[in-house]
């Protein structure tokens, strides 16, 4: 019988790749829901490819529009509440959670909810909520399977020993465009010059938060939980080649690395084929054409994020939802041209500065801080 997977997120970076995957892997996996937040059309395309039995489109005029353009041959969901059904629905056995941002966490938590095994792409979802999703993950039996290539790495190398055994973990991040830009320089780069990521293609919201290093700053946190790993066993190692995915260190001091081609389809696939290994997608990786790896330091004054990251996953309660929320926020004010580049983490940092961290929060808590943040984002922005 064939693996039923939805993805959630199907038009975005993540979920183009993990149609390509299925593709790739032929009859034994099958795709029998999609989701999309706006884009119809794209959406419309994706169900004539893969036939599944359910869609949800979170805009309640795009699914309209779905539901006129596919005529009565997929069942059409709309707005959250078809999100987190489709998340939970009793015919998947494999969901994809790739919603970019808080956007997904809602449909995060379904799936965890009914038991299914997560694909976890959205890890805005641990950073927010992970106190939340991990006990209840192992409550309902929900498997948590990441997605993000460090997280599956250091998944994969932790399978050499157990959790008790590791003595740190090692998250390697390439940098970013701005590595070796003149600091007085980065402050003021342009959305074009954010989104050049050296080694990997991505979405635009997570390209802008590898060149503030967020994207690591949410790394740490969602290895702290995903893995149950003291946080300051967790070092942040920089890597340009992006060939080494991440290391984790045991405590008779062996290190195992997970490397291979910056090809998001292999973390997808080792998620959806788990514990199998099957024939990947991404090209041979050559280590006399790569010549050389090299591994630096993180410098904390280029990269101010890395230890709002530390701080946020040590003061855990509501701190992630903030943190998140506030990037969310200032990352669309940079795109959209209104702040500059280096405005991005002092904002961050200014609405942590003000949050009184509320431990042991429920949902309704970590949704308060998030719409809260968001507020006061936009309360900074106006001075």
């Amino acid at each position: 019988m064939s693996k039923r997977i939805t993805i959630m997120g199907s038009t975005g970076s993540i979920g183009t790749n993990t149609l390509e995957v299925v593709r790739a892997l032929g009859s034994d996996y099958r795709v029998v829901g999609l989701a999309a937040r706006q884009r119809w059309a794209e959406l419309e395309s994706q169900c004539r490819a893969v036939e599944p039995q359910v869609v949800a489109i979170a805009d309640p005029k795009c699914a309209e529009q779905l539901r006129r353009m596919l005529n009565g041959q997929v069942e059409v969901l709309e707005g959250e509440a078809g999100l987190v059904e489709l998340a939970g629905h009793r015919d998947t056995d494999f969901v994809v959670a790739a919603i970019v941002g808080s956007a997904g966490l809602a449909s995060t938590i379904a799936a965890v909810e009914a038991g299914r095994h997560v694909g976890l792409a959205n890890k805005e979802a641990l950073v927010m909520a992970g106190s939340l999703i991990v006990p209840l993950a192992r409550q309902t039996g929900a498997r948590l399977l990441p997605i993000d290539s460090k997280h599956s790495a250091i998944f994969q190398a932790m399978s050499a020993g157990s959790v008790d055994e590791v003595r740190k973990i090692y998250l390697t991040a390439s940098g970013g465009p701005f590595r070796t830009w003149p600091m007085e320089k980065i402050a003021s780069a342009t959305p074009a010059d954010a989104l050049l990521h050296p080694t990997w293609t991505m979405g635009p919201k997570i390209t802008v938060d590898s060149a503030t290093m967020v994207n690591k700053a949410m790394e740490i946190i969602e290895a702290h939980w995903l893995f149950g790993i003291e946080v300051d066993a967790i070092e942040v190692v920089i890597h340009p080649e992006s060939i080494v995915h991440s290391m984790v260190e045991f405590c008779d001091r062996s290190i195992i690395a997970q490397m291979g081609q910056p090809d998001m389809r292999t973390p997808i696939q080792y998620a959806l084929t788990y514990p199998r290994r099957l024939r990947g997608c991404a090209r041979d990786l050559d280590f006399s054409a790569i010549g050389q790896l090299r591994f630096e330091p993180p410098d904390l004054h280029r990269f101010p994020a890395l230890r709002l990251g530390y701080e946020v996953a040590r003061a855990g309660g509501t701190a992630g939802a903030v943190f998140n929320a506030a990037n969310e926020a200032a990352v669309e004010a940079f795109l959209q041209g209104r702040i500059p580049f280096g405005r991005i983490v002092d904002t961050i940092r200014e609405v942590l500065d003000r949050h009184a961290v509320q431990s042991n929060p429920n949902l309704g808590s970590i949704l308060q801080s998030d719409a809260w943040a968001r507020n006061e984002v936009k309360e900074c922005l106006k001075s």
